[in-house]
């Protein structure tokens, strides 16, 4: 499956802006999903996932903030972040994978084990 984020910009701080993740090549209706981050200098950061069934997970820097969501007929995903503030501005980028069994989702519910990245798109929030 090929991923491509869009959607990044520039924002002000307290400003929303609303990523997309378009999915090709396979359909991804039955698969776990991810957003994750990473600021220069920084290591890749866990965001929030989305299950195959709709159930949802945010670490807390996005916990109030973000929300995670898939529209399975466009084959896609989303991430809408409000009150964004400068420590949000990162590459974002998409991930996911298609086994869902009990113990790849625990990993994928903690961010690891998806095998599909795509590129990111960038999020600059000034202050």
């Amino acid at each position: 499956v090929q991923l491509q984020a869009s959607g990044g910009g520039l924002v002000q701080a307290g400003g929303s802006l609303r990523l997309s993740c378009a999915a090709s090549g396979r359909d991804v209706s039955g698969y776990n999903m991810a957003w994750f981050r990473q600021a220069p200098g920084k290591e890749r950061e866990f965001v929030a996932a989305i299950i195959w069934n709709g159930r949802t997970y945010y670490t807390d820097p996005a916990k109030g903030r973000f929300t995670i969501s898939r529209d399975n007929a466009k084959n896609t995903m989303y991430l809408q972040m409000n009150s964004l503030k400068p420590e949000d501005t990162a590459v974002y980028f998409c991930a996911a994978d298609g086994s869902t069994g009990s113990l790849k989702t625990a990993q994928h519910m903690r961010g690891r084990g998806y095998d599909s990245r795509g590129q990111g798109t960038q999020v600059t929030v000034s202050s």
